[in-house]
């Protein structure tokens, strides 16, 4: 599984802070890491450099082997906030599709 970090011009992407969501996000998704092939991490400012509430983004856009792409995002007051949410809404997305899968998967008795 591979995790690609996009930034917008407004928020530092140093190496610390990539390696420090890199292992946020894996640890949230390792269940799920043998059906996953890539995450892209999409971190942004929605007011740019303007004050205001909840303006941290963040997008997950996680491809599935043999599935469309999954997409969720999460807005809040910091990146480490915004980045958790996606984190949670991803997991229970995937519980829903891959348990689905899954579910059907299972021989009829």
């Amino acid at each position: 599984m591979k995790i690609q970090f996009n930034t917008d011009k407004t928020i530092p992407g140093d190496e610390k802070d990539q390696h420090y969501f890199t292992s946020l996000i894996a640890e949230g998704v390792k269940i799920f890491e043998s059906h996953i092939t890539r995450i892209e991490v999409h971190l942004s400012d929605e007011n740019g450099k303007k004050e205001g509430h909840n303006v941290m983004r963040c997008l997950l856009e996680t491809r599935i082997e043999g599935r469309q792409p999954l997409a969720v995002s999460c807005q809040a007051n910091t990146v480490e906030l915004a980045v958790s949410g996606a984190v949670d809404k991803l997991t229970a997305s995937l519980e829903t599709i891959l348990g689905r899968i899954q579910n059907n998967e299972k021989p009829l008795n």
